[in-house]
């Protein structure tokens, strides 16, 4: 039977005057509200567990988060420690032949010029496998802002806006500009 049946069967009968049927309501309904108070006890505790694990659940994963937050920041931390050791390493072999040139006391001009040639080879092979490229336009190519910094505009017989010559070359690390170039551009006719 359902509850609202029940009750309204209850008060039904509570309008007849006999005790008996009175000591028999009070009974159900007493009943009635013991069963429906279990019910509430026991929905109580099946909430409160639920809650219980619900906040472990919480407590675990924002443990979690902090940890992964904590890890990331010491990776961070070493990468721009240590960021530098590779590209020391590939100019260590630049600073052993510059150290081995100047050894050399009676070295003869031609000696000293190609050691400086091959030291310089050395050093352009190590800026390269660190990304580090030279940006070196022709004469001719057009002016680019992004890559090239005008030092002056001098008249010229080429196309307006073009290199006329580089007076310092730039260079981009990993795709980022490091210098821009250094050129003089033809002015306007």
């Amino acid at each position: 039977m359902s509850e609202p049946t029940q009750l309204h069967q209850n008060q039904a009968a509570a309008n007849t005057n006999d005790p008996q049927d009175l000591s028999d309501i009070s009974a159900a309904t007493a009943n009635f509200e013991a069963e429906a108070l279990a019910k509430c006890h026991a929905d109580l505790a099946e909430l409160q567990a639920k809650s219980t694990e619900l906040a472990d659940q919480y407590l675990r994963a924002k443990a979690e988060s902090e940890n992964a937050r904590r890890r990331a920041e010491e990776e961070i931390t070493k990468a721009r420690k240590f960021a530098v050791e590779g590209f020391a390493d590939s100019l260590l072999p630049v600073l052993d032949s510059l150290e081995a040139g100047l050894v050399i006391k009676d070295a003869t001009l031609e000696h000293i010029r190609e050691g400086a040639q091959a030291t310089l080879r050395q050093m352009v092979a190590a800026l390269e496998r660190n990304k580090v490229v030279a940006i070196n336009p022709a004469t001719g190519d057009k002016f680019d802002p992004h890559l090239h910094q005008a030092i002056s505009m001098v008249p010229s017989g080429q196309e307006a806006n073009s290199v006329v010559s580089v007076l310092q070359k730039g260079y981009l690390i990993a795709d980022r500009i490091l210098r821009p170039a250094l050129v003089t551009v033809a002015a306007p006719k």
